[in-house]
């Protein structure tokens, strides 16, 4: 069951947003060539605990407060003292439980100098989430969507990744409904007033099949294609949608 949150819940939710977004622009200033995943991690936590918990530390086992995917990673990986090298690219994922309610986003880095496939690879997975944003109000459906971020990725020659998807957010850090990255216009339950979830294109430079990674935690793509990962947390208003962890509303 999708549930509706009321006015001062998505109060709340905005209000942790905004945290979240601030803290991700205090970590995208960290990541350099010779940082070690784990530093990340650690300034991650500490600016969490500030304001609430950490959603993802604890959740279905995973370690760490902050995700760090790099290169053919696509999400959940877990910070370690594997040093960010030039060229690499990578995703960094966090979650805010704030007064009762979660938010999450994500954003991919390049890290010094990159290959232009691999900026072109994060170009296009942003502007997949900016381009399904806009899919976002009520009447339409979730399969809307999914079909406006497959469209658009397969067109740049790209896939999306399948078996990964995001998710209702709320008092649960996932809820229902999942929001896939795939599918048909006019498909899947109707978007409403009030129903909040998170958009999170993952996109694959080639084949969209996936593996667990060898600490069990994280994803891969099972031919080693590098993969990137963008995500927002939205509300629904009245007449379209009220990107939560954004910092410029």
């Amino acid at each position: 069951m999708i549930s509706i949150k009321s006015q001062k819940e998505i109060r709340i939710m905005r209000e942790g947003g905004k945290i979240l977004a601030r803290i991700m622009q205090r970590l995208k200033k960290q990541v350099r060539p010779g940082i070690k995943t784990c530093e990340l991690d650690r300034l991650a936590e500490s600016l969490v605990l500030k304001y609430g918990k950490c959603s993802f530390k604890g959740h279905d086992g995973f370690p760490a407060c902050l995700c760090t995917s790099i290169n053919e990673e696509i999400v959940h990986g877990v910070p370690s003292n594997r040093i960010l090298k030039e060229g690499d690219i990578i995703s960094l994922d966090i979650g805010i439980f704030y007064k009762g309610f979660h938010s999450d986003m994500a954003v991919t880095l390049p890290i010094g100098k990159v290959k232009p496939e691999r900026l072109r690879l994060i170009k296009v997975t942003k502007k997949a989430l900016k381009i399904a944003l806009r899919k976002v109000r009520p009447g339409n459906t979730f399969g809307d969507i999914s079909n406006a971020i497959q469209r658009y990725v397969e067109a740049q020659g790209f896939n999306v990744i399948r078996e990964l998807c995001g998710h209702g957010i709320g008092k649960n850090l996932h809820e229902d409904p999942q929001v896939l990255n795939f599918g048909k216009r006019k498909s899947g339950p109707k978007i409403k007033e009030g129903m909040t979830f998170c958009i999170e294109p993952m996109v694959s430079i080639r084949d969209f099949k996936i593996k667990k990674t060898r600490d069990g935690s994280g994803f891969k793509t099972a031919d080693g294609s590098l993969s990137a990962h963008f995500e927002h947390t939205v509300a629904v208003t009245k007449n379209s949608c009220h990107i939560l962890t954004n910092l410029k509303k």
